[in-house]
């Protein structure tokens, strides 16, 4: 990767391997979608509730160039989410679904542009 990504942990031990998993993850991001100009990881585990798990809550603050800034704040509820793995590949998930939406419109932008020139 060009930038490092920023990777803190709140309410947790710092892992190594989370570290790499996060890592892994943008860095497939950046083979589909251009360089990434700065990337925040939050992993995040709230104090344990007497109802609910302890979910792992992960937010990302991630640019990308002609992309502008994507962020995902990840508060469900998701039984699964007490594996932070789980966490970690839902979010990333859930910020690519959020890249692919802002690449199609710019695409979208660009074509409508185009036909406009044309017809002038």
């Amino acid at each position: 990767m060009q930038v490092p990504v920023q990777i803190s942990f709140h309410g947790c031990d710092h892992s190594d391997a989370v570290t790499q998993d996060i890592t892994k993850h943008a860095e497939k991001i950046e083979e589909y979608y251009g360089r990434i100009t700065s990337c925040r990881v939050v992993v995040e585990a709230p104090h344990k509730s007497h109802t609910k798990g302890k979910n792992f809550h992960i937010n990302i603050e991630l640019s990308i160039p002609g992309i502008g800034l994507a962020v995902n704040k990840d508060r469900g509820n998701n039984p699964a989410h007490e594996d932070v793995y789980v966490a970690v590949r839902d979010a990333f998930k859930a910020i690519e679904s959020q890249i692919k939406t802002m690449v199609g419109k710019r695409r979208d932008e660009e074509r409508h542009s185009n036909k406009e020139e044309i017809s002038l």
